[in-house]
């Protein structure tokens, strides 16, 4: 199975654990200290080995972090995980915190006494967030304070080892593009930002500049480790050479040094020592590079990562890869949707969901001979009011039947060889209600809203969400999450920097993918989301128009409950957009359904009756 249904800690052992911390803490002499839900990497997925913040308080969400004091402790999350942040953990011990409203650096300042002591381990924050925190604390007559040895490993007495799943080389025909030619267009940034030398940190971003994947962490093909970019000359790669077949080691030779991760910190020390210029990128790189370099008297640049861009905006072949890769995931997500309606209420639980589902995908690869390496994030199945936890995660604890009468929201998606993929569908298990198809559509309203937009050069995503939002605005209604992320390819699922967001502050430039998904959550009843993911296509002319403008390429190919759908509330273009699309659907994924399978589609597909 590629989804695991138990929960990752046991919240009951917290107390005990956090006892222990505490013990080790008085003998640092800090009086707290901080656990984020991070490694060294830095990224959303973490191997077990750096599961620090589900093992202390409980909670097994992607974001957040923990305050632990001599008497008193505190768990940040965002909004997607306040109703999570709650069940998972002992109330007792924990007080929940908004991530977003009071982040640490403002608690710090606002909430713990004068001249207090806190450790941190700086493997495990980012320059930016460790200067935001010692400001925090200095304004306070406090301390932030780089532990040597991480006091939380030390009372982790069974912590797992690190991963070493074997990497492989990522072939051209996906890639778009040779590794060498990545590697000198790298280095040329390098150099353009007046600095000698840059360490990428971003495992993915690693992977991508060396057309590798791995296995190092849940979901994502990412092969953990990090690599010292020079503007001249040979790359330095520091990864461990157990996880490297004879091939892929053969390869990787060929472009850098290849060497033990242990190696970094003093590789980094002598290229400090010797006066050069070394670019971190203050929002990735871990604290614990810059004291490396600034220790031994270099500088350090403030230098995005130069990967990241180029990463983000995918060439012909990874386009190609992606649109191919939907039609599969489309064909396995139309069978899963049309069995599901086969099978009378109350008879299919949320886990028997998403096994159902994850066989679907692996049928689809099987068939095309492109076979499903894993789901790309655990799948979020949420029957009635569990669908109104934004990123709920199933457990055997947790599974609740598919009632008559409520929403069934499942949000999944594949990582398969030439492509990621990310969807989501909201449908109603016998009949729905009148709210819920009003506010079903309303979501809906949101997501064509974005499909059809044009925008001109320069847009960024804090432009364009508003638009997701309108028609829920009108009724009074809010979504508490952005309503889109970026997508690798073949590589993570939620990819920086583009977003579809109020915080999205990266201009949106073609080749970008984004996930479009609105929503709408009423606790304790059900939530509605709708994703397909997206790309931005070249900026082209307008008929009649004075500037050329961007638009959106739709990848998902899946329909959407018409049962749902109140077509009073859509406008005529947006019931001819709607009918334009699951026409598409039929034509693309169609031929490759049979039997009762295309005779669902075929109904789902049919256009509504208004015009």
């Amino acid at each position: 199975m590629f989804q695991n249904f138990d929960t990752v800690s046991d919240p009951s052992l917290a107390a005990g654990r956090v006892a222990r911390l505490r013990t080790r803490l008085a003998q640092a002499g800090v009086d707290g200290f901080l656990v984020p839900r991070a490694d060294e990497h830095q990224g959303e997925y973490v191997p077990a080995c750096a599961e620090r913040l589900a093992w202390i308080t409980g909670f097994t969400g992607s974001a957040g972090v923990a305050l632990i004091m001599e008497d008193k402790a505190w768990l940040f999350v965002d909004g997607r995980y306040t109703l999570q942040g709650r069940t998972q953990t002992d109330p007792g011990l924990f007080e929940i915190v908004d991530l977003v409203e009071t982040p640490p650096a403002v608690f710090l300042r606002t909430r713990l006494p004068a001249g207090a002591r806190i450790g941190f381990d700086p493997w495990l924050h980012t320059i930016d967030e460790a200067r935001k925190l010692r400001k925090a604390l200095g304004e306070g007559g406090g301390a932030l304070l780089a532990l040597d040895e991480n006091p939380l490993d030390a009372v982790w007495q069974d912590r797992p080892a690190p991963p070493l799943k074997p990497v492989a080389i990522h072939p051209e025909r996906y890639a778009g593009r040779l590794a060498r030619d990545k590697l000198a267009d790298l280095a040329a940034a390098v150099g353009a930002a007046k600095a000698s030398h840059t360490v990428l940190t971003d495992p993915a971003s690693l992977c991508w500049a060396f057309n590798i994947r791995g296995g190092d962490v849940p979901h994502t093909p990412l092969a953990l480790g990090f690599s010292i970019l020079p503007a001249e000359g040979r790359p330095q790669l520091f990864i461990d050479k157990r996880k490297l077949p004879m091939k892929t080691e053969a390869y990787l030779t060929q472009l850098a040094d290849l060497q033990p991760p242990s190696a970094l910190e003093d590789a980094l020390a002598d290229l400090a020592g010797s006066g050069v210029k070394i670019g971190l990128d203050p929002a990735l790189a871990a604290e614990k590079l810059r004291l490396v370099v600034e220790d031994r008297g270099g500088t350090v640049i403030a230098l995005p990562d130069p990967a990241r861009l180029p990463r983000a905006t995918k060439n012909a072949a990874e386009l190609a890869g992606s649109r191919a890769a939907h039609r599969r995931d489309g064909v396995a997500v139309t069978r899963f949707l049309a069995w599901l309606d086969r099978q009378p209420a109350g008879t299919v639980d949320e886990i028997g969901a998403v096994r159902a589902l994850e066989d679907a995908r692996r049928t689809a690869g099987e068939a095309a001979q492109m076979p499903l390496r894993d789901i790309s994030f655990d799948t979020i199945s949420g029957a009635g009011p569990n669908g109104a936890v934004i990123h709920y995660r199933v457990t055997n604890a947790t599974s609740r039947t598919l009632g008559p009468g409520e929403l069934f929201l499942v949000d999944s998606g594949g990582q398969y060889e030439d492509g990621t993929t990310d969807i989501t569908r909201t449908v109603a298990i016998g009949a729905p209600n009148a709210e819920m198809r009003e506010r079903y559509t309303l979501v809906l309203k949101g997501l064509i809203g974005i499909t059809v937009l044009k925008f001109p050069p320069g847009t960024r995503g804090s432009d364009i969400d508003a638009v997701a939002r309108m028609a829920l605005w009108k009724a009074g209604l809010d979504y508490g999450h952005g309503t889109g992320h970026g997508v690798g390819s073949y590589l993570s699922v939620h990819e920086g920097p583009q977003r579809l967001a109020r915080t999205g502050t990266e201009k949106l430039l073609a080749g970008m993918i984004l996930s479009n998904e609105p929503g709408y959550y009423k606790e304790g009843a059900y939530g509605i989301r709708i994703e397909n993911l997206i790309v931005v296509g070249e900026a082209t002319p307008v008929p009649g128009g004075d500037k050329p403008m961007h638009g959106f390429e739709t990848l998902t190919l899946a329909p959407f409950d018409r049962r749902l759908i109140a077509e009073d509330l859509l406008t005529k273009e947006e019931l001819q957009w709607l009918d334009g699309y699951h026409a598409r659907v039929l034509a693309e994924i169609g031929p490759m359904l049979d039997g009762e399978d295309r005779a669902w589609l075929e109904r789902a597909a049919a256009p509504l009756a208004r015009h």
